[in-house]
Parts: C-alpha cells; sequence; structure tokens
C-alpha cells in the first residue's frame, strides 16, 4: 500500500508539472495563431474548447453532473459568473502576450494569491495571520513600484490577478470537477463565440478559413491548449497535497517571465526589477508562512492520534 501511495505521488506530481508547465509555456502557442486577432482567438478558444470537453466527456461517459446543474437555478447563475469572468481573463492575457506584454502578463499570476488573500479578507472575512498581513503590503508596495516604473498602473497584471481570483472564488462556490466545469462554462460562451465568428466572416475579416489548412488546425487546437493542462491539473490535486501544489503554482508565472524576457526580449529596467523584486518577497513570506503552518498541523495531528495508538493494545488485552 505505501508503494501504491508512492507512486500515486509521483503520477500526481509529474501531473501537477505537466499542468503548470504547459501553462506557463502557453505564450509560445498564442502568437503562432496570428493574423487572428485577440478577440477571433479568443472566440475560438471558447468554442473549441467546449467541443473537446464534450468528447472526453462522451468518452468516460460523466454527465449525471449536468442534470444536476440545470435543476440548481442559483449554482448555475455562479457558472455564468465563471464564464464571463474567466472570458475577460482569456482574453486580456492573449491581447497581451501578442501585444509585447509577457512579462506584464506573468506578474499577474504572481500575484494572484495575494489578491485572492486580499479578497478574502474584502470578502469573507477571513483573519490573516501577521505574516500575511506583511506579505500583502508588501505586495501592495510591489504595486506602487511598478506603477512608477511603466508610468501608469499594471492594468493587466491587476486585470488577471482580480479576474482569476474572483474566478477561483466563484468556482469554489460551484463546487464542480474541472473538467466539468470547463463544459459548463464554455458552453454558456459557445452560442456567443460562434455568433462573432459567423459575424466576422460575414464581414470578410475571419482567418478561419483564408490562411490555410494549418492556420485553421492551430485555431481548433486552442481547444485541447486550454482542457489539456485542466486535465492534468485534475490528476494531480486529487494525488498530490494541497501545499506542494501551492508551490508548483509558480513554475507558470515563472515560465512565463524567463520566456518575456530571453524569448522575446522584452524590456525590464531597473524600477521593474524593483517591483518584481518586491512580488517574490511578498511570495517567500507567503509560501514559508503556508508550509510552517501545514507543518504544525501535521505534527498537531499526529500528537492527537498517539494516545489513540497507545490505547490500542490495552484495550486488545480486555478483548482477549
Amino acid at each position: 500500500m505505501a508503494g501504491k501511495s508512492r507512486g500515486e505521488g509521483h503520477i500526481g506530481l509529474l501531473n501537477g508539472i505537466a499542468a503548470y508547465g504547459m501553462w506557463g509555456l502557453v505564450p509560445l502557442f498564442w502568437p503562432l495563431l496570428k493574423p487572428a486577432g485577440a478577440v477571433e482567438i479568443l472566440a475560438h478558444r471558447m468554442a473549441w474548447s467546449l467541443v473537446f470537453v464534450a468528447v472526453a466527456l462522451a468518452f468516460v461517459r460523466r454527465w449525471a453532473w449536468a442534470g444536476e446543474l440545470l435543476r440548481q437555478p442559483r449554482r448555475l447563475a455562479l457558472v455564468a459568473v465563471a464564464s464571463a469572468v474567466i472570458t475577460v481573463n482569456w482574453g486580456v492575457y492573449i491581447w497581451s502576450v501578442n501585444s509585447g506584454h509577457v512579462v506584464e502578463a506573468s506578474l499577474g499570476y504572481f500575484i494572484n494569491p495575494l489578491v485572492t488573500i486580499a479578497m478574502g479578507v474584502l470578502l469573507l472575512k477571513e483573519r490573516l495571520r501577521p505574516v500575511q498581513w506583511a506579505a500583502v503590503g508588501v505586495g501592495f508596495a510591489a504595486v506602487v513600484v511598478l506603477t512608477v516604473g511603466y508610468g501608469r498602473p499594471p492594468w493587466i497584471s491587476l486585470t488577471l490577478a482580480f479576474s482569476f481570483a474572483t474566478y477561483g472564488l466563484v468556482k469554489k462556490k460551484v463546487n464542480l470537477g474541472g473538467v466539468e466545469s470547463l463544459a459548463a462554462e464554455t458552453a454558456i460562451q459557445f452560442l456567443p463565440a460562434v455568433a462573432y465568428l459567423v459575424w466576422l466572416s460575414t464581414q470578410g475579416k475571419a482567418t478561419f478559413t483564408t490562411e490555410g489548412a494549418g492556420h485553421m488546425a492551430l485555431l481548433a487546437a486552442t481547444g485541447v491548449v486550454t482542457a489539456l493542462p485542466l486535465v492534468c491539473f485534475g490528476a494531480a490535486a486529487i494525488r498530490v497535497p494541497l501545499s506542494t501544489l501551492g508551490l508548483l503554482q509558480y513554475l507558470a508565472p515563472v515560465f512565463q517571465f524567463l520566456l518575456g524576457i530571453l524569448y522575446f526580449h522584452e524590456a525590464m529596467p531597473v524600477e521593474r526589477w524593483a517591483g518584481f523584486a518586491l512580488v517574490w518577497l511578498a511570495l517567500t513570506l507567503l509560501t514559508a508562512d503556508a508550509w510552517r503552518s501545514a507543518r504544525r498541523a501535521r505534527v498537531a495531528a499526529a500528537i492527537d492520534r498517539a494516545p489513540r495508538t497507545a490505547e490500542k493494545p490495552a484495550s486488545a488485552a480486555v478483548d482477549a
């Protein structure tokens, strides 16, 4: 059993690395879809994602959740909110990558954990530990420094961070599996996406049928690019501890940041390095605090189990 557990852990870890690795390398994909504009790419992503997940769900025959969801208007409304928020997130991200703002986009996912914590305090009235308050404060200082550095607020980063944090909050309320949730969200997105693509075609501005078979295949592949990392993430989430997933999540923005500097050759003046350094300091504080808290919880659980374990031989002797 221990060997099986270790094997499951290794599978989960590999799936987690694959998921966050794919999310981190996706900036290499969106430029391949030019001359399609960001909105056209977004519409294809929404439409083809539904096709991909519908095929996947048909293969595993998991449809019972759909009937249950349709009978729960409140959950359905939350799915609609999640669909709207992730549409904004996807659209801004695609536009930012294809407009030469990969580094600023990566910042959005670096500060996302800080935004999530801030939203927990403001919306859910959660109480923070002192180190978490310090991390949020350092993160706010980083945004101020980056605003000075860019000459404007880093609105791409903030939009990505707040939209994804909101998406995570709503998904927590909906409580659907990753693939099922994506299917529900893209089902809501599907008709508007197709309607936009039809309209674009009537205007003679669509690129799907005018740029060759390779371009068509790449636009259709947006469904796979969207859904495949999510499938890997789902496989990781049920096999590895949340603390491990929490560390793995930084792979994606690290890869995006490195691609922005080393591959896309985006500028990084001193003030931007200073802002990013503050963000990384905040994340270091946050990660260390979470790790320490998880370790204390494990020790407390082990101490709680110890007396019961010691009592078992005595009770067994009485039964004998």
